[in-house]
């Protein structure tokens, strides 16, 4: 058993769960750890998405009660089958996208400057984003939208219109749902808890793509590789639902201007390194 790799496979996994639902990108990172790592060749890149599998399901495990109750009234509710088909409406742009940009995509955004440059113009939408809904909300007071329930099909195409931006590494896919959808009008809290919902849909498409890719090619699947993505897996569940715990706690009553600063930082930090020489960052 190959313990390097196994070690790379716990923090890799440590950083997808804590980056995953904030507005800080998770593929961006797993991009910067990856490559720090020397762990970001095409099993590395398969590796990342799979473990985001197991931050998903601290997600559902954490709100299994709303899940259940959507899955058991979806004959019976229409508020049921509405949440349901938000979901589906808001995953069709990203997940179409993906699937005809996808490898395009990995070939020339998926290295530390493109990284680095979106995580600093992520941070200053992000400034905007914040000073433009508390503008609305003094001038217009309450939003009409107080629960992930009160969405329509409009709001869900517009979100999933938002996600789109996600498919370049360093935005952030929470981020830009969140975003976005304050942009749209939603209150902070109801984008952050549609964005965990819509996590499930789109990243469960992911891994499962990723995984019919190697299991076409079993060398991949074999030996160290699947400890590695088995390891990666669950310290990305645990970590990943202590954040969401957090994040629905921050989300009430503060903004996310912190995460704005940190992205911009961490981005020059980057880029100064790079151009430097400090870190032989890949290309």
């Amino acid at each position: 058993m190959d313990l390097i790799l196994l070690g790379k496979a716990v923090i890799l996994g440590i950083v997808e769960g804590l980056t995953e639902f904030l507005p800080i990108s998770s593929t961006g990172h797993l991009i910067l750890v990856g490559d720090l790592l020397d762990f970001n060749d095409e099993r590395g890149k398969a590796f990342e998405v799979i473990i985001q599998f197991g931050a998903i399901l601290a997600v559902c495990w954490e709100f299994r009660a709303k899940i259940w109750k959507v899955t058991s009234t979806l004959k019976t509710s229409a508020i049921s089958r509405r949440f349901v088909m938000n979901l589906f409406i808001a995953s069709i742009p990203a997940m179409g996208l993906a699937f005809i940009f996808g490898k395009q995509i990995k070939t020339f955004l998926f290295s530390p400057i493109p990284v680095a440059s979106a995580f600093i113009v992520g941070g200053l939408i992000i400034f905007w984003a914040e000073r433009r809904q508390s503008k609305a909300l003094h001038s217009t007071g309450k939003s009409y939208i107080q629960s992930v329930d009160d969405l329509t099909p409009l709001d869900a195409i517009k979100v999933g219109l938002a996600q789109c931006a996600a498919l370049i590494p360093g935005t952030s896919r929470s981020g830009a749902t969140i975003i976005g959808g304050m942009l749209f009008g939603l209150p902070r809290a109801v984008a952050t808890e549609f964005s965990f919902f819509l996590a499930i849909p789109v990243i469960g498409g992911a891994t499962a793509y990723e995984l019919l890719k190697l299991w076409k090619s079993p060398v991949s699947l074999s030996g160290d590789f699947t400890w590695a993505i088995a390891v990666g897996f669950i310290s990305a569940f645990i970590s990943a639902f202590i954040c969401v715990r957090w994040l629905i706690h921050y989300v009430a009553g503060h903004n996310f201007i912190p995460f704005a600063w940190y992205r911009i930082i961490f981005g020059l930090l980057v880029l100064i390194s790079a151009y430097s020489g400090l870190v032989a960052w890949s290309h």
